[in-house]
Order: structure tokens, then sequence, then C-alpha cells
């Protein structure tokens, strides 16, 4: 088993000088568990279920109730034989964790308004230096315990109680105008003013008149301007703040020059607001970019918008039973990266189509004097793609908010990956050659393992009439190794012998009308023009010294948007062997070959695996999604594991017990316990426990180890983190998430899990069904869990550093 060494470690992270020839993958194991370091830590780990090679070396800290735990001494032998999880934001010792404001606090001018759902990325914008700053959150979306009546809620959830009811003081019985709207509302994000003048060193919110929302319907009022059957669909309830303003969002960039002007809506250049924001990016002049993630909508998720365009990039038509359809919001004005001035009450949001239409995580951001503005995205879904925008004109001041502009006239480029380590920038423009991946060559890796590949290694080209003998124009077009056939005969997937050969050796220009059209439908372009199909891109960041990028790929699955390549991605489990490698996610490093970042070539390195330490290869955790450098170079990343597999249980009032075997083959197989039933390699994760935070020193004795800082409330999310000084800024989202919070029920399993050796062990696991995060931690033991954002600082902190 290959180890890296120190000076691996470092190179990688840039924190020593000189230079090395890199390796697609630098080796099987992040760090040698057998290694005994010198140094310890200024801070105790939290221990996690799992076993980690950090707990042979440092003592760690066993909550076992709220602000209560043990200190383990540090062992040859991790394996804890049972575990109990404890419902909320558990810390090291020597930290306190503390709200800043949570779902439905009043903290706004108009007092009938209040701080949205399922908070995300979070950015600070100074006023007075580190102590006093106008924060922005993002809310991503709506879910259960808000409402039995929330998108994909479990069935068996219907009687029990709803939040919205004991925090809002609303009960919807029936799905209509008034709770889609307030569903949209609970989206967007929230401008508040945050200060620990007046706490102790704790932020608290503050009182200012530029504490606002901007939500999915702000702007809802331009619809009177219409000439068709939305001119009355101004408002959403009888409350104030439901009824339609005018602070709708404009565009910029060549969507909004050629598209939204022949839009259906015939708003032109005026948009109803901005919702499902995920995470984001904070510029060097003092806005936000706030990422519109998951706008498409379905039967079930109708949260949403149409995602499918027509070659002139405007949407195929509304989805019946939708938001869009419920509001006559038109798909092609949502998935943009959006630009807020919290500042700035007169400034209006900007959604700038020169970086794209897809399901954008977030951004990063490479602004030097004298350059072009550079940005790196990710498009979070299975075969999504990794993207860069060159700005046209270069930066003159990098604080200066005319800076802004830069993002409306560029070059949008989808990265195609080799499998030696080198790659390059494809530009998404109207004269690009088509060249679409072929089914049978992405998913070769998986075919000569298993014979067989995931999804018949799914590729999603855009439907044309006449191409492929379609005969109707916009949405996709499925392709895969061979064509798929229902039971009612219909084709519904197209074999890649009869289907590429329409595609390729083609132009842009031939499937789509205006550069403007392209950036609409920025994922099949990108497809079409052989781009790399990815495991989910969701956080990428630039580091502050070295300028490399760093990319956080979730999840190696296939699934219905895609299949990610799997000679670069594990995207499932390839043998019996209980120790095989897991595809629950990798760290990747891009080190562009030219010094400013804007040429067309790169390399490329995967640090760290997803999966238990005791795999080959493993890092020890799993789908690893936000991250964040703090003021020493240190990256910190949080986890997004599904919530119908934390710890082993699925989501409902039932918490029916998922099958975890490690002998699974492929992404699902039947079980080798009961024949019967079928066991998925994604149910691994559960022996992961709650999501949670970690933590990898880049100098010192410590470099490269994953540390477990924190995890959180039972099937919760941490996202968004942010470092203010000596405080680490943090959302906690959808605690309890589709899970009855009352009554509460104790769940009780044993759970298969890998030791640092490779062999299995059993651990008996104890933990809530759901959250009552953070009423418990307030008094009310029983109380709705609601999203909220937090501060974590070293207790009696004197210093500017976080650690």
């Amino acid at each position: 088993m290959s180890k890296l060494t120190r000076r691996q470690l470092l190179v990688f992270f840039g924190a020593s000088a000189g230079s090395a020839a890199f390796a697609p993958i630098l080796g099987e194991k992040l760090f040698d568990s057998t290694a005994q370091a010198a140094e310890t830590l200024k801070f105790t780990p939290v221990r996690l279920p799992h076993p980690l090679p950090i707990y042979q070396q440092q003592n760690s800290y066993y909550a076992t109730g709220v602000e209560r735990g043990n200190v383990l001494n540090a062992a040859t032998d991790t394996r804890l034989s049972t575990y109990t999880i404890i419902d909320d934001v558990v810390v090291p010792p020597e930290y306190e964790r503390y709200v800043i404001v949570s779902w439905g606090d009043r903290v706004f001018p108009n007092k009938d308004e209040y701080f949205g759902y399922n908070c995300d990325y979070t950015g600070f914008v100074p006023i007075n230096g580190d102590n006093d700053g106008y924060l922005w959150v993002n809310h991503e979306y709506v879910s259960y315990p808000i409402s039995a009546l929330a998108p994909e809620s479990p069935t068996d959830l219907t009687g029990f109680p709803e939040s919205f009811t004991s925090v809002i003081g609303y009960t919807p019985t029936v799905k209509d105008r008034t709770l889609l709207g307030e569903f949209l509302y609970n989206m967007g994000g929230s401008i508040l003013r945050i200060s620990r003048r007046v706490r102790g060193g704790r932020f608290g919110v503050v009182s200012d008149a530029k504490n606002r929302r901007i939500h999915t319907l702000s702007g809802l009022g331009i619809n009177s301007g219409r000439m068709d059957a939305y001119k009355a669909v101004t408002a959403w309830g009888a409350k104030s703040y439901q009824q339609g303003d005018q602070n709708y969002l404009i565009g910029t960039g060549p969507a909004a020059a050629e598209v939204f002007n022949i839009s259906s809506d015939g708003l032109g250049n005026k948009i109803i607001g901005t919702g499902h924001n995920c995470s984001g990016g904070t510029t060097p002049w003092g806005t936000i970019m706030s990422a519109e993630e998951n706008f498409q909508a379905s039967t079930a998720f109708f949260v949403g918008v149409q995602e499918a365009v027509k070659p002139d990039g405007t949407q195929t038509g509304y989805i019946a039973g939708t938001t869009g359809a419920e509001f006559g919001m038109v798909g092609e004005k949502y998935g943009w990266m959006v630009e807020i001035d919290p500042n700035d009450l007169n400034c209006r949001p900007r959604k700038h189509t020169a970086l794209g239409r897809f399901r954008h995580e977030n951004i990063t951001m490479r602004v030097e004097r004298g350059k072009k503005l550079v940005a790196y995205m990710g498009d979070d879904r299975r075969g999504g793609h990794t993207y860069k925008y060159v700005s046209d004109r270069q930066v003159t001041n990098p604080t200066s908010k005319n800076n802004s502009a830069l993002f409306e006239s560029g070059t949008l480029y989808a990265a195609r990956y080799q499998p030696d380590g080198t790659g390059r920038w494809i530009p998404l423009q109207l004269d690009t050659k088509t060249s679409p991946n072929r089914p049978s060559d992405i998913a070769s890796t998986e075919i000569a393992q298993l014979g067989k590949a995931s999804n018949n290694g799914l590729v999603r080209l855009p439907r044309r009439n006449g191409v492929a003998g379609q005969t109707t124009d916009g949405g996709s077009l499925s392709v895969t190794t061979s064509a798929v056939v229902n039971s009612s005969g219909v084709t519904t997937s197209f074999g890649e012998a009869e289907a590429l050969p329409d595609y390729r050796n083609k132009r842009l220009s031939d499937f789509y009308s205006t550069q403007g059209a392209i950036v609409c439908d920025a994922f099949l372009a990108a497809n079409l023009v052989g781009a790399t199909p990815t495991a989910r891109p969701e956080d990428l960041e630039v580091h502050p010294r070295t300028k490399e990028v760093f990319i956080a790929y979730t999840d190696g699955a296939a699934g219905g948007d895609g299949y990610p390549d799997s000679k670069i991605f594990v995207v499932s489990k390839y043998t019996s062997a209980i120790n095989d490698a897991q595809p629950s996610g990798e760290l990747f490093k891009i080190t562009e070959n030219s010094a400013d970042g804007t040429g067309l070539f790169f390399r490329w390195t995967r640090f760290a695996k997803g999966g238990e330490a005791g795999a080959e290869i493993g890092s020890g955790f799993a789908n690893v999604d936000n991250l964040v450098f703090d003021n020493q170079e240190n990256v910190w990343g949080v986890t997004d594991m599904s919530t119908g597999s934390h710890n082993g249980f699925d989501v409902g009032a039932a918490a029916t017990p998922k099958l975890i075997e490690h002998t699974v083959v492929g992404a699902s197989s039947t079980s080798a316990v009961a024949s019967d039933k079928n066991v998925e390699t994604s149910s691994l994760i559960g022996v992961f426990g709650n999501n949670w935070l970690f933590y990898i020193p880049t100098s010192g004795a410590k470099a490269g180890e994953v540390v477990p800082f924190a995890y959180g409330p039972p099937r919760c999310e941490m996202t968004g983190p942010t470092f203010v000084s000596d405080t680490l800024i943090i959302s906690i989202q959808h605690p309890g998430e589709d899970c009855p919070y009352a009554p509460q029920v104790t769940l009780n399993r044993d759970i298969e899990m890998l030791n640092l050796d490779g062999t299995l062990f059993t651990q008996n696991r104890t933990l809530p069904r759901g959250s009552n995060w953070p009423s418990n931690i307030k008094g009310n033991a029983l109380g709705a869990p609601r999203p909220s954002v937090i501060g974590i600082r070293r207790r009696n902190s004197r210093n500017r550093n976080f650690v």
C-alpha cells in the first residue's frame, strides 16, 4: 500500500517551496495510520463513530449529552463497540457554539417578515472591521417538518406536528397559491447586520434599515404589466410581505440581450426573484455571489421551474402543478449566479448570464490587478461539469465595485480531464466543434470491472428535430451504450451507435441560435463538446497564495442526468472485497498551466478519496461538500451525506434500517443476508453518522490529516462555513429533515464498518429519530427543529485566529 510522504503533502497544499511532477493520484492513502506524531493539536478532536488514524495519535472528545462529554485517550485500537448520537452541534471542549439567527426570527423592519428556511452559504461584508458587518445567508429549499406538503415528504408523516404552525403561526392544509408562495418566500436569501459589540464577543443580529429579504417572489408585482393570464398573479396571501412588490432582479450578458427579450412572460430583462440558493462566493469589492442550484421542477419536486429549453434558449413550456406554472416564472430566468450588494438598497441584484445556466453550487474567483477576472464553478448533478469563466477585460482595482461589469462579457469554458493527469478548457461558443463522449468510453473502467455500466453510461444531449430521428425541438435526448426500450415498447434511451453520428463533427451553432441560448443550456452544450461528466462538483476554492483550485466532488455514483467518467472517478464498488474503494466523493486540485489562469490547459491531481479509512482507497470521510481556507491556509470541509442514509436509517416515521453490507458490488445487488432484498453501495455512508466538519492542516506535524472538528444534529447538513477573525460562522441546514420531531423516538441498530486494517467489526448505534435542535438547547425539549446560523469560537478567545 503506497503512502504519502510529508513532502508530497506539503507540495500538494502549496505549503513548501519548489515544484513537483504530479501523477493524477498521489497515493492510495491520505496518511499513514501507523505514524506517531510528536506535536499535539491545540484542541481535542471530536470523536466520531468510525475509526480514524488521528484517534491513534490524539485524545478525542466523546459527547455524552448537550455540552457534556468525556475525553478518550489515544489508543492503537480506535474501534468503539457502542456509540450514541447527541442532538446538538458538538464541538471540541475548548470551543463554544452559539446561535446567531434561526428560521422564523423577526429581524427585519417589517415585523411580518421572517428569516428564511434551510440556510446555506454565508458571506460577511464588514462595515467597521471584523466586529460589525452585513451577513448574507442563502436559503436553499423547503422540506418537512416545515409542512407535510413540502416536496417529496415521506407519506407516513401526515398527522405529525409541522413546524410552520409552531414557529410561523401558519397551518397549511392544502397545496394552494398561499402555500406555494410561502414555500418560495422561504427560499432566496437574507441580509442581516450582525455585531459582536453587544454580546460579549459573540455575534448577534442588530437593527438596521438595510436588513431585508431577497426571495424567490421578490418583484412579483411586475406581473401586473404582462399581457397573459398571469397579469393578475401579483400576491400569494393577505399579509404585507405577501403582496407583490417592485423589487425585481435584472440580467446581464448574452442571455439578457438575446433570450430574455423573447421570453414568453413578456417582461424582457425583468426577473421575478431568486431561489434555490445553495452556496456562493463573496467578492473583494463587497458583494455576494449567490448560486441558484436545484431550480429544476418535476411532478414530485414541484417547487421549481422548467429546466428544458428550445434552440433559442427559452423554456419548452410550463410544467403543470409546479411553482413556475403557478406564478408564471419562465425557466430560462433561473439557474444563474446572482450578485447582491448588501450595503446598497438601490442596487438591483443581477443575474450574470455569461457565467452560464446550470445547477450552480458555488463560485470562487481570482481577482488580481492588471489581469482578467477568472472564476471557477461547478454543476452539482451526477455527470455535471466543472466550469471556468474568463472576463474579456482586466481588473483595474480589485476592491472597486466597477468589477461587477467584468461578469457581463467573457468566455465560459468546460473542463475535459485526461486520465494522465492533464486537462483542457473547452470554450462554449457558437463556433466550437461538437464531439460528445461515447457512453461506452466514459463507462469503460466500470464495464471492464463488472461487465456493465451503471445507468448504461448515460449521456444527455439536446433534442433537435431531424437529429437522431427526432421530430421535436427542445429538452434532452438520452444516449446510452445501447438502446433501452420500456415495457410499452417505447425507446427511452438511444444507443450510441445510432445516435452519436448525428451529433458529431458539427458546431454549437448547429444546435443553438445565439450565444445567449448556449449559456441557457450550458450543461447540454458542455456534453455536446465533449467536456468530462464529473462526480457532482460542489464547492471549489482558490488557494489564497498558490491560486490552485481545490474541488470537492461529492458523489461518484451515476444518476438520471449523467454518468461520471469512470476513467477519472470511482463510480461504483468494483469488487466484493469488503475494503474495496467506495464511490463516496473525491477531493481534486487543478493547477493551471498559465500563470494568470486564463490559458486552455491544466493539470489535475486527486488528493483525497471519500470512503472509510480502512478502505482501499479511503480518507475517512464521505461526500465532501463546502470547502474553505482559514487565514493560515488550512483546509476546512463539511460533508453532504444524503439525509435518507444517516446512521443507516431511512427517513419518515418508520425510520426503516438500511442494509449496510461491505460485500456489495456495483451500485446495488442482491443482499447476501436477505436474498429477497437489495443492498446499495450508497448505504455505506451510514457508518459515518451525522454530517460533520473536518480540518486538514497544511503545515506542522499533522499536515494532510483529516481532523474531525464538529458534528451537527441528526439529519442536518453543516453548510456555508465563513471565517470572520476568531469565529467560524456556519449554517445548520435541515435538522431533523423528513422525520417527526414529536414524539421523539430513540433508534438503535448494529452497523457493520471497517477497522483501520480493513477488517470488519460491528458497532451498536443509538440516536434520536429526528431532531429538536436548537429548541432543545433553549429549554424546549420537544420543540420544532429550526435551520439556523451559528458561531463557533474558542472559549475566552484572545486572538484573531480560529485555530
